[in-house]
């Protein structure tokens, strides 16, 4: 007992410090003075290329209304362009071999695609993890990184290849995994507001 009274008291006291050896001072600067000065440097993105709505990168694909609620499958067959080949030379798989890639992954969470009129809906209806997809919208909207500022949610523009990999035709969709399938969940808005008003 005396013994670990002992060594608690022990504990309790303050620590010494020594200094062995040689020491300088540290001569890097400070991370986030470098982070803000490099920062500082970027060009203005609109001086430089104009109005964001001109820019190709802000462009999505267009898709139309949905204006039935109806559930589709897609398997998202990848089929090779070239032929992969190992170090030394020797096929590992040839050109034209197409296979399933929810064979091998998951897709850990939804994708909700929606035309930007409908994004308060889909905020309400994301999971934390969900990414939501912008179409395109009216010449109206705001762009996606307007958008993603104003509801403190990154947003993403749904792209020309993942609408025709994902076979997507309206909006809003909801996109999930079901086994080695995606299902699409097609949404009719005018019948959800409907409910919601009674």
């Amino acid at each position: 007992m005396t013994m670990t009274a002992g060594m608690l008291m022990a504990s309790s006291l303050p620590a010494e410090t020594s200094t062995i050896g040689r020491t300088w001072p540290i001569a890097e600067p400070d991370a986030l003075s470098e982070i803000e000065g490099r920062a500082a440097q970027i060009p203005d993105m609109k001086a430089a290329f104009g109005p964001r709505e001109r820019w190709s990168a802000m462009k999505a694909a267009t898709l139309g209304i949905a204006r039935a609620d109806r559930n589709r499958t897609v398997i998202p067959f990848y089929t090779l362009d070239q032929d992969i080949r190992l170090q030394d030379g020797k096929l590992l798989y040839a050109k034209g071999y197409s296979f399933n890639p929810l064979s091998f992954v998951s897709l850990p969470q939804r994708l909700i695609v929606v035309h930007p009129a409908e994004l308060d809906w889909a905020l309400r209806t994301a999971r934390p993890s969900d990414f939501i997809l912008l179409a395109a919208g009216g010449p109206r909207d705001a762009d996606a990184i307007t958008l993603g500022e104003r509801h403190g949610r990154a947003l993403f523009l749904l792209e020309e290849r993942v609408k025709a990999r994902l076979g997507l035709r309206v909006a809003p969709v909801i996109v999930s995994q079901a086994g080695q399938k995606l299902v699409l969940t097609e949404v009719d808005r005018s019948k959800t507001d409907r409910r919601a008003a009674r």
